[in-house]
């Protein structure tokens, strides 16, 4: 096995298959979950973030297998180690920087430094109680020894933790950083404004804004960062979470030029109204992806006139867009007479041509099952008003709206677990009726009606799949006990070079078709369209970094 180091280093990177890791693009609403057998052999959703962390660890598994096969595959294999710094727990964030410490003393250059090959730090947990309190000092120092870092991902809340984190970032990741992922209480909002504003190079944001209190509906003092004029000219992934209603007017008056993707959640918050509308009239005309998740009612048709260019919409069918006495009869152009009868929302104006894909959040109550059903029986007037409100917002979703609607999806993983416990819609509850009246309607204009696993509505997990499902599942648990490498010692001895076959050509062999097998079954990107551009900045970016370019 007598082979250049360079190529040995493309097949590992292969056999890592890290190239999902390493997009900029973060996962959406419409990235598709899926189903795994769980404790008690139950199914459960995966869903498109736990998958992430699912292929990091996989990732991780083979980077090790291959650094202890042997002396020469460890020496070449080290930096695959250090190119996604991914955490279950916080606390090995301290180990690590010794680590990185250690590797940068004993350096000769700057790039002979482990953290030299970083470009994705995730940081996540298992336990809703872990903090990054205390840890700021070692997520800071990992920084400083990470000059080529591109993804920064925190999914723990940051606490106080992110004012210097964010300051450590713009010095030392100014260049590099393409994606950043922050969970900051809403305290800390002119700290955010100001890392925004320190950071001008990114392309994909999301920030979790948490308040102590649901009812604290207080405005924050911005001081200083108050009418900040910021201009994010790269920025084309932008995704907010929780309270983000101030930010939210504060970013209505800053420069993106280049955002294309919008996602707006306000998880069960039912007092905080964003202005959306005028975030929108300010920055909709670009957007080809919109995600509305949110308890109040937005104005559905001024929101679609603001952004025509869209090709991706997601909003709350459970939203009372037109009262049922003043719905619209469908237009006489349907195919069937069903359509034509039907009351519907008003969703547009005017018919949006560029529409193809339609999510609809909600819907807990459309199928008669889980407990929004016992609520139901115990509220009927309130069931009913939701459910009426579904089937106008449902009927709505047709050609005559959107010439171009292909897919309507199903996006709420809590419906489909309890469409799966109960083994399908309601007979009692209308629920099967429901869900043939819309599956005879969407179909008839050759509409896919689909749910979050980009399944059809109604095709729930079977045996069949069990064993396939049982062995990844076992994976997982495996990788995510601590001390436990079992999975990754049993992928390690497949990976020993044997004595039976000479000098090992056998295992190169194999090894390079499981390689070509791996690159022909990859996955599309999920951002694949909106940032295919990128590429070529990676690579200007990745040439300019390069030791003898350096000042």
């Amino acid at each position: 096995m007598d082979l250049p180091s360079e190529i040995w280093t493309q097949i590992f990177d292969i056999a890592a298959d890290e190239d999902v890791i390493f997009q900029y693009g973060l996962p959406t609403m419409m990235s598709e979950s899926t189903w795994v057998k769980g404790f008690a052999s139950k199914w459960a959703l995966r869903r498109p973030s736990d998958t992430l962390n699912f292929i990091q660890r996989r990732s991780y598994a083979t980077k090790k297998a291959i650094i202890s096969t042997c002396k020469s595959w460890h020496r070449i294999g080290a930096e695959l180690m250090f190119r996604c710094l991914f955490f279950n727990e916080p606390k090995n964030l301290l180990s690590l920087c010794a680590t990185l410490d250690s590797s940068s003393s004993a350096a000769t250059t700057i790039s002979s430094s482990l953290g030299w090959w970083t470009k994705r730090i995730h940081v996540c947990r298992h336990s809703r109680s872990i903090t990054m309190q205390g840890l700021d000092e070692a997520l800071k120092s990992i920084i400083k020894h990470c000059p080529n870092l591109e993804i920064f991902i925190i999914d723990v809340p940051m606490g106080e933790t992110f004012g210097p984190v964010a300051d450590t970032l713009a010095t030392y990741a100014l260049k590099s950083l393409r994606t950043v992922h922050w969970h900051v209480s809403c305290e800390l909002l002119p700290k955010v404004i100001w890392a925004l504003d320190s950071l001008p190079s990114v392309i994909c944001a999301h920030i979790d804004f948490e308040s102590k209190s649901d009812d604290d509906q207080e405005g924050v003092p911005l001081g200083s960062a108050a009418d900040l004029q910021i201009s994010l000219p790269h920025l084309q992934q932008l995704s907010l979470r929780g309270l983000f209603g101030q930010f939210i007017e504060e970013a209505t008056g800053w420069t993106f030029p280049s955002l294309q993707c919008a996602s707006f959640d306000s998880i069960n918050h039912r007092h905080d109204q964003p202005d959306i509308v005028s975030f929108l009239t300010a920055h909709g005309a670009g957007l080809t992806y919109l995600d509305l998740n949110c308890i109040p009612t937005l104005d559905v048709p001024e929101v679609l006139d603001l952004c025509p260019k869209l090709i991706s919409f997601s909003f709350n069918a459970d939203w009372r867009l037109q009262p049922p006495e003043e719905a619209m009869p469908a237009s006489g152009s349907l195919t069937t007479a069903m359509a034509t009868t039907e009351p519907m929302s008003t969703l547009v104006h005017t018919a949006h041509p560029n529409i193809r894909v339609i999510g609809l959040h909600g819907l807990m109550y459309a199928f008669g099952v889980g407990y929004a059903a016992q609520y139901a029986a115990e509220d009927p007037l309130r069931g009913h008003v939701i459910g009426r409100s579904n089937d106008l917002n449902v009927a709505a979703l047709n050609k005559t709206n959107f010439p171009g609607l292909q897919t309507v999806r199903a996006l709420s993983s809590a419906m489909l677990r309890d469409l799966n416990d109960a083994d399908g819609p309601s007979e009692e509850g209308g629920g099967m009726a429901r869900y043939d009246k819309w599956w005879d309607m969407l179909t008839a204009q050759g509409i896919r009606l689909e749910d979050c696993t980009g399944a059809l509505l109604g095709t729930l997990p079977n045996d069949e799949a069990e064993d396939v499902a049982e062995e990844e599942e076992d994976e997982d648990e495996d990788e995510d006990s601590e001390g436990d490498w079992e999975e990754e010692e049993e992928v390690e001895s497949e990976l020993i070079p044997s004595q039976e076959h000479g000098h090992g050509i056998e295992e190169l062999r194999e090894l390079l078709d499981q390689c070509r097998w791996m690159e022909k079954t990859r996955e599309p990107s999920i951002f694949a369209s909106m940032f295919r551009e990128l590429e070529e900045k990676r690579l200007l970016l990745t040439s300019s970094l390069l030791p003898g370019s350096l000042i």
